[in-house]
């Protein structure tokens, strides 16, 4: 089935608003400004209440999987004139181990690192040039910090559209000798992104070519809304608790925001979530502005960050929008630094196999934050949305030392080498010493999350045991080296397993460290005191803590 034959070819009614001042028009062509009161966002509309009656959820249901599926909500009139590569229906990955790291349950990750360019910006650039082609645009102007235009000049080079990019000279080489590969004109400017946006604005001006203005283009602000569908969608037409993004100019969470909106007007949502905002410490407007109660947030005019993908200094009228969705539908904004990124990064690669880029990692360094706050709860659903790949930047988080060498140079050029000289060798890239230790934990998740970090990370050896009379039983028998135990478990709970492990002689001087989801009161505090090595909220920790506290136990 083609996008074609989704539907007939009868045009679409859409509408402009102005939600500043409640102007609205029949869509004809982009406009760069309200023309009553001269607001530069304004809102696409459809006739929900038809689609409601048309029964528009179950039609969607057996179309061709991607994001085009849901074309009666996007911008463009004629579905021949939609220009796509293949874009969205990305997975919604249940994050188990990390999840079980931050004691969340039902943590999951929108993984937009599987559109054709590996970005979430996929979307926006199939709805943009599909809507360009529309329009019979031949030539665009874009400012990009990288994601942007690669993903605007495939789809520019697929629509035969000549396309023009414009950099800040902190944007990695890679990215942009990937955008020259499909043959854009790059510019490369020295300044920041700012600047980047004003220069790029100059230029189509004095050459009368059309400028790609980001959110304030209905295109792109209607592209994230896609991403709350196909959330609402995988998890049975339901919202979230929580979706969360790192954001720059802040398009993906004000258009997923959208998207939920009209899903609860069409009665297939029953809420729109609370939104969490992510940025980075060097440059988070939106961050301090939101947590000092100011609906307008201050530029940062020198923004303190090698990520440029947020290095917006001035989110504009973008942030104001976000606020008033923040004070209707809940939220919560956080920074984190460059080093907490990149640490975020190995985490998640390494406990669910997801390599991300900077900015996404960033915003999951955050989400740990807003967790060890106490505003996420164990119970909350919560949706990550995972914006892009890691490559080309992983050299920058792994550096040079990323790999054990075993050297063979030496060994007889026989045809093969035998097998016990070549374990040998690898055998001497191992950690030797390896301690014993006694896992008390219910929870299968946990437990695997927990072996994973031993077994890895230090080569303990380890055994796991699922409640506490079992764990009691195996101390007795293997008399481990040390005893991580859950707090929360049932019948034999974590206090009752620390208090009978003191009592025999034979374990007591085993060292205990103890795991909890929740916080302990202060007298749940007193009753552990001077019996266990540690205390580690689950939440509170990331692995590579957990792994230090270990091995300080153990030394």
């Amino acid at each position: 089935m083609t996008i074609d034959q989704l539907s007939s070819t009868q045009v679409k009614p859409i509408h402009l608003e102005c939600k500043n001042c409640g102007w609205h028009s029949v869509y004809e062509r982009p406009l760069k400004r309200c023309p009553t009161c001269g607001d530069d966002i304004l809102y696409a509309r459809y006739d929900l209440e038809a689609l409601r009656r048309d029964n528009w959820g179950e039609k969607i249901i057996n179309r061709k999987r991607g994001m085009w599926r849901y074309h009666e909500l996007l911008p463009i009139k004629h579905t021949e004139n939609i220009v796509s590569l293949g874009e969205g229906d990305t997975p919604l990955i249940h994050a188990k181990n990390v999840g079980a790291m931050l004691g969340l349950k039902y943590l999951y990750i929108k993984d937009e690192r599987q559109g054709p360019t590996n970005s979430f910006k996929d979307r926006q650039a199939s709805v943009a040039i599909s809507a360009m082609a529309e329009l019979g645009i031949q030539e665009a102007v874009v400012a990009s910090t990288g994601n942007v235009a690669i993903a605007y000049s495939a789809y520019a080079a697929r629509a035969a559209i000549k396309l023009w990019a414009f950099f800040p000279n902190l944007v990695p080489s890679d990215k942009i000798r990937e955008v020259a590969l499909y043959g854009t004109e790059v510019v490369n400017v020295t300044g920041t992104y700012d600047q980047t946006k004003e220069i790029a604005v100059r230029f189509a001006q004095s050459q009368g070519i059309h400028y790609d203005q980001g959110i304030k283009n209905i295109a792109a602000m209607e592209s994230m809304k896609t991403i709350a569908y196909e959330i609402a969608e995988e998890l049975g037409w339901r919202a979230p608790d929580w979706f969360i993004q790192p954001v720059s100019g802040g398009m993906g969470p004000i258009g997923a925001a959208k998207g939920f909106e009209e899903l609860l007007e069409l009665g297939l949502v029953d809420k729109v979530p609370s939104l969490g905002i992510i940025q980075s410490t060097g440059c988070a407007p939106m961050v301090n502005a939101f947590n000092n109660g100011m609906s307008v947030a201050v530029p940062v005019e020198n923004p303190e960050t090698v990520i440029a993908t947020l290095s917006t200094g001035n989110p504009g009228r973008a942030y104001q929008l976000l606020y008033e969705l923040m004070q209707q539908y809940g939220g919560a904004a956080e920074s984190a630094t460059d080093e907490e990124a990149f640490e975020a990064t190995r985490i998640l690669a390494r406990n669910d196999g997801i390599s991300v880029e900077p900015a996404t990692a960033v915003g999951f360094a955050g989400l740990v934050k807003l967790v060890r706050r106490g505003v996420i709860k164990p119970n909350d659903v919560v949706v990550f949305n995972c914006t892009g790949h890691t490559f080309p930047v992983e050299k920058e988080i792994l550096g040079e030392r990323w790999a054990k060498h075993v050297d063979i140079s030496n060994a007889s050029r026989t045809p093969s080498l035998p097998t016990d000289r070549l374990l040998t060798e690898v055998g001497k890239v191992s950690t030797s010493n390896a301690r014993r230790v006694l896992v008390i934990e219910d929870n299968e998740d946990s437990a695997r999350l927990i072996r994973r970090i031993l077994e890895g990370g230090a080569g303990h050896e380890v055994t796991i045991a699922q409640n506490g009379r079992e764990g009691l039983e195996i101390a007795m028998q293997e008399k481990p080296d040390l005893i991580v135990t859950d707090l929360m478990m049932p019948e034999m709970d974590g206090f009752q397993v620390v208090e009978r492990l003191k009592a025999m002689s034979e374990l007591r001087d085993i060292p205990v460290i103890v795991l909890s989801a929740k916080e302990l009161t202060p007298v749940e505090r007193s009753r552990l005191a001077g019996q266990v090595e540690s205390f580690l909220q689950k939440g509170s920790f990331l692995n590579e803590e957990l792994l230090q506290r270990i091995i300080d136990s153990l030394n």
